[in-house]
């Protein structure tokens, strides 16, 4: 089959899966992976290096339309105080738990590292459509769930980067090597932010004068390509320096225009993202998940249970109600966007196995059918008084 069609029946069967999951009350990532995995058993094709280059665009721009149209900084600093305790509680219950299961299984420092790092993000995302409909979202737990989910990509951002700088160690790193790895990414966004504040608004203004046709939402794109390729510079990973060329152009005005925003989400989400979330799919294994058996459902248990659990105790010492705790626990449970771009990159350098691949995306799939359930749930049981305080 030629390259041409494979894209064009990939790109067909991730919106057609992707609509047909949406209409059942799923987020169209689920029916994206879904149409990967039926594209790679049903066709079964040889050369996947044309997917694998377009999934990695799509990882790049995922990230970066992440960091451009979510991440408020202003709102980040107003909200960084009373998130913090929760933010940093599920975390670090998330990311130990992974590292944990990693080290019972026998893994290596930085396979377990990998796994530990994809158990900690969460994606908001999934769960605000419940939120909306329950009329929770402007709710005290509501409001800290978006912006300790904020916080968690940041933060899952940055523990990659290190990750990714010291995984080729295979041990644990020294301190030497800890301070060179913060050292690069430190400069790295002392550069990015210096773009932001003197180069980029200076560009911007020059650039909205131009007489050619869609100037200023090719100028967003080249950021895009060269905050991605700065940070390779640096030895950090593409995404990471896309998200943050993302963040650095949410706070510019001249930049964050809703016309150019459109556009940008309109090629992220319109090709580039469906692809890579097909191309996951795509790489998952069917015999690993049929016989991964104990494993994989101790990656699923451990990953919801870190989220739930590390919320819960961080919303508890917050001043929250029990109730209000696992409100807030639930909706730091599901995965979606980062998980798989931090496993897509483990198995890109081949430190996590098919196993562990195929387990997390497992993870992620049933973390986004469920949650919404279990939120919808709790929230009428609190509503109902069948949680006590």
């Amino acid at each position: 089959m030629e390259t041409l069609l494979q894209i064009m029946v990939i790109l067909f069967l991730a919106r057609i899966f992707s609509e047909f999951g949406e209409r059942l009350g799923l987020p169209g990532i689920v029916g994206e992976i879904g149409a990967g995995f039926i594209f790679a058993l049903v066709l079964k094709p040889a050369d996947i290096e044309t997917f694998s280059f377009f999934a990695e665009l799509g990882a790049i721009f995922l990230l970066f339309t992440a960091g451009y149209k979510e991440v408020h900084v202003k709102d980040l600093k107003a909200a960084s105080t009373s998130a913090l305790i929760p933010t940093a509680s599920q975390i670090i219950v998330a990311f130990g738990l992974g590292f944990m299961l990693g080290e019972m299984f026998g893994f290596g420092f930085a396979e377990s590292l990998f796994m530990a790092v994809a158990f900690s993000p969460t994606s908001i995302s999934v769960v605000v459509k419940t939120l909306i409909d329950t009329d929770y979202l402007s709710s005290k737990p509501g409001s800290m769930m978006l912006t300790s989910a904020v916080f968690d990509d940041i933060i899952g951002i940055f523990l990659l980067s290190i990750v990714i700088s010291v995984a080729t160690i295979s041990q644990f790193p020294s301190g030497i090597q800890i301070l060179l790895t913060l050292g690069q990414i430190v400069v790295f966004i002392l550069i990015m932010g210096f773009l932001g504040w003197k180069i980029f608004p200076f560009l911007f203004k020059y650039i909205q004068k131009m007489h050619t046709k869609e100037s200023l939402f090719s100028f967003v794109l080249l950021i895009a390509l060269f905050s991605a390729y700065l940070a390779e510079v640096f030895g950090l990973h593409a995404v990471i320096g896309a998200f943050f060329g993302g963040i650095i152009l949410s706070d510019l005005p001249l930049a964050k225009i809703e016309t150019v925003q459109k556009k940008v989400s309109g090629i992220a989400y319109g090709f580039f993202t469906p692809m890579f979330f097909a191309f996951i799919g795509l790489s998952m294994k069917t015999e690993v998940l049929f016989t991964a058996g104990t494993f994989t459902i101790l990656v699923i248990i451990f990953a919801l249970s870190g989220k739930l659990i590390g919320g819960f105790i961080g919303t508890k010492l917050a001043g929250f109600t029990t109730k209000d705790s696992l409100i807030f626990g639930i909706g730091m449970m599901p995965r979606a966007g980062v998980e798989l771009v931090v496993i897509a990159i483990g198995k890109e350098l081949e430190i996590i196995s098919n196993e562990v691949f195929s387990a997390i995306v497992l993870m992620v799939v049933i973390s986004i059918i469920i949650s919404p359930i279990l939120l919808e749930m709790s929230i009428r049981y609190k509503e109902k008084g069948l949680i006590a305080s």
